[in-house]
């Protein structure tokens, strides 16, 4: 136990994996030459682009909302998100005939927004400089006496969102597994990269277990280097939207703080980088937060050592505009 939170284990990955399989995809894996031949080995790409909601947040967001009783999904639930949970959470709501409510900073890319909306939720914002969404969350369950739906600080999330690495591991080839030395995930507030070392510690303990976050959102990196949380700095800026975390979650981080063998940043520009990769090479849509992982290869900071790579791309949930422009000036 962990405070009043419960660290869940593999057995809860598996259970959640039953749980949500008629409700999410299971998405492929993709090799690509080109990429094979730059990291110097096989690498395999895990496509949660592709996932229902265009982000692996559709995992811990429909586990989290099975779980609860018929009388909590009466009142309906809450969630604060930056955007990807937010429209997960709306999404399976939606699924389940419940009411939700998002709270989503002011400065959230349109798109995330209005799908959230249009998935039927009812949408809070809030200025995330001046304002806490933990507190207008908490009036909003007093308001409504709905149930929170935290994007990491939730065992039911947390597991599930290890079943994207409970997929990948189970679709790969038997050498392929036996030979697996790395597997690397974009990092927010750490749950999926806990979820992930939950089954990998089951299935395939030799890998090393990477995390990936945008530079000045690189709050993993420094508490695993001086073994505690440490808060990003307030107005920090990157173009990952979708790991925006001001410190790592707390549940994630008794898993990671353990678990995770290192994190590495990446810059606005590398990560535009591997946008262009995915779309030029790989015929991909991800979203800057989605690419963090494989910019992290891409850019060198982080080596096969010669062994295969599972590299997650967790979202492809990308403004237009911006597609547009990195687009156009890869031309």
């Amino acid at each position: 136990m962990l405070g009043t939170l419960r660290v869940p284990g593999h057995e809860d990955v598996l259970a959640a994996a039953e749980r949500i399989r008629p409700y999410v995809r299971h998405t492929p894996l993709l090799r690509s030459p080109k990429l094979d031949e730059l990291a110097g080995a096989p690498v395999w790409l895990k496509l949660e682009n592709l996932q229902v909601t265009g982000s692996f947040k559709a995992r811990g967001a429909f586990n989290a909302l099975l779980n609860l009783d018929s009388a909590q999904r009466a009142r309906g639930v809450v969630a604060y998100s930056t955007g990807n949970h937010g429209q997960a959470v709306a999404w399976a709501a939606r699924t389940l005939g419940m009411p939700a409510t998002i709270v989503m900073p002011v400065d959230a890319p349109a798109n995330k927004v209005e799908k959230a909306r249009r998935h039927g939720a009812r949408v809070v914002q809030y200025d995330r400089e001046r304002e806490s969404r933990e507190t207008i969350g908490m009036r909003l369950l007093e308001e409504t006496g709905a149930t929170l739906v935290p994007p990491g600080d939730h065992p039911d999330v947390l597991a599930a969102q290890g079943t994207l690495a409970l997929e990948a591991l189970h679709d790969l080839p038997p050498e392929a597994l036996k030979n697996l030395g790395l597997f690397a995930t974009p990092c927010g507030g750490g749950g999926m990269a806990a979820g992930c070392a939950l089954a990998l510690q089951a299935l395939a303990p030799q890998a090393r277990l990477v995390a990936a976050e945008p530079a000045g959102y690189d709050d993993t990196v420094r508490s695993l280097a001086s073994g505690k949380r440490e808060p990003n700095a307030p107005g920090a800026k990157t173009l990952c939207d979708a790991l925006m975390a001001a410190i790592p979650a707390e549940l994630p981080y008794a898993i990671n703080g353990r678990r995770l063998d290192a994190a590495v940043a990446v810059t606005d520009e590398q990560v535009i980088d591997a946008i262009r990769f995915a779309l030029e090479e790989l015929r991909l849509v991800v979203e800057p937060g989605g690419a963090v992982a494989l910019a992290a290869l891409l850019a060198g900071h982080i080596s096969t050592q010669g062994r295969d790579a599972l590299i997650v791309l967790s979202g492809g949930n990308i403004d237009l505009p911006l597609l547009a422009h990195i687009a156009q000036e890869a031309i």
